[in-house]
């Protein structure tokens, strides 16, 4: 995650990363626009209005962690943990073994092959949706199953499967950034605030990393189309005195002693030694962290809020997931939608946490007491919560990467000074919006 170039790869490669080593008859489908199916765990292309049993086949894709029968082989068990929860259905399970990063690649080539290549259920990184739907590889879920999104997820994580005002996933775990910090240095109350942490220790954050950059703004109002960054005729509204004054309030931190901008990586060495004392990263990294500070040593917490103008804002990075998606072209559609949602379930998450330290997102299980035990986990189920991070809009956001990385340059290297901040941030916001002007 040191430039554009790799922010595909923090969504599509870091997710695939984990912490540590869970009836009726047949309705008419929707078509959408692009012709992609509409389906929810009542509408199928499979006729299972009978009362007999049913013989069906679905192949399911996941990495091959989730298959592996060292860490429990979380597939296998939730797939038989869902054919014992519908005896309506002989099922007999298939598995392939695709990465969530790979999932768009190996999907698309034939989205028909579904005992093949296809897959009926499969696992997939959420900055892939338009593609999938594109090749209509990827169903729009309605209905129970769209539900089972809205009730079980904060509105944040919701909208990371939310495209077209329509969903296309079901969400299992997240991807976003929190903050690792020294114990010995910062309290559990010092960490909740930047100004007060950078009064007691050093503080390093990537200002020249756009995928970090704008958890300060959208703290303070500023939004990345529309609140939840489902909405398309908008626009990234990065206007008036909002934006500019958290233009120059980190213009101010460039003079504070205490405030290390980010090189290329986090200073995990540095952590270790107390050339710093808190770094903002990922859940990919705790393994490190713990190597550097000592387990004992290693805190975990949300972004902080800062204080601007008396006020403290909460800093709202950006957020994606991983989700359960179902192959339009499936042939046991309802059971397919059904075997999803069952994947995503609350249950399968917190297996899916025990056997593989994956970071749930179902609301309950953000203060689940094994959960909240494990730190990084606990920080970034806190994350997905909403009021600690906005969805990443999955459009539109091809002209901010650069801008927004060359802004975080221009401020650490004082081209942007608190004088001309309001023209800067002006050109700034005309900059990440070029894309949207261009169409």
């Amino acid at each position: 995650m040191k430039n554009k170039k790799i922010m595909s790869a923090v969504l599509a490669g870091a997710m695939g990363i984990t912490l540590l080593a869970g009836c009726g008859s047949t309705a008419s489908t929707d078509t959408t626009s692009s012709d992609t199916t509409k389906t929810d765990d009542s509408a199928s292309s499979d006729d299972s209005s009978s009362t007999e049993v049913q013989d069906i086949t679905l192949t399911v894709m996941t990495p091959a962690e989730d298959q592996d029968d060292a860490n429990g082989n979380w597939a296998k068990t939730e797939c038989e943990a869902f054919a014992a929860a519908h005896p309506e259905y002989n099922i007999t399970f298939n598995y392939l073994q695709t990465s969530e990063g790979d999932a768009k690649d190996v999907v698309t080539k034939d989205p028909t092959d579904t005992e093949g290549t296809a897959g009926d259920v499969y696992m997939f990184a959420n900055d892939q949706i338009s593609a999938l739907v594109d090749a209509n590889a990827l169903a729009e879920l309605g209905g129970d199953a769209a539900s089972a999104v809205t009730d079980n997820n904060s509105k944040t994580i919701a909208g990371t499967v939310t495209y077209n005002g329509s969903i296309y996933g079901v969400p299992y775990t997240s991807n976003s950034w929190f903050m690792y910090y020294d114990k010995r240095v910062f309290s559990e109350d010092d960490v909740k605030n930047l100004d007060t942490m950078l009064e007691k220790g050093k503080v390093e954050f990537p200002l020249e990393n756009a995928w970090y950059l704008a958890a300060f703004y959208a703290g303070n109002g500023c939004t990345f189309y529309g609140e939840d960054g489902t909405d398309e005729s908008g626009t990234i509204d990065l206007t008036g005195d909002k934006a500019t004054a958290v233009t120059k309030y980190l213009v101010g931190l460039m003079s504070n002693k205490n405030f290390k901008v980010q090189g290329d990586s986090p200073d995990i060495t540095g952590l270790g030694n107390g050339d710093v004392n808190a770094i903002f990263d990922g859940n990919w990294d705790y393994d490190n962290v713990v190597g550097a500070l000592g387990e004992e040593n290693v805190g975990c917490a949300v972004a902080p809020t800062y204080t601007l103008d008396g006020t403290e804002v909460q800093m709202k990075p950006f957020i994606g997931s991983k989700a359960l998606g179902v192959n339009p072209n499936s042939k046991y559609q309802k059971a397919a939608v059904q075997l999803a949602v069952f994947l995503g379930s609350e249950d399968a998450q917190k297996a899916h946490f025990d056997m593989r330290g994956q970071a749930p997102v179902n609301t309950n299980l953000a203060t689940n007491s094994d959960v909240a035990a494990n730190p990084a986990c606990a920080a970034l189920a806190a994350t997905a919560q909403d009021g600690y991070s906005i969805a990443q809009p999955l459009f539109g956001m091809d002209s901010y990467w650069d801008a927004a990385a060359n802004f975080g340059k221009a401020i650490h290297n004082g081209e942007v000074t608190a004088d001309n901040a309001e023209d800067k941030t002006a050109d700034f916001n005309t900059s990440v919006n070029a894309e949207s002007a261009a169409e």
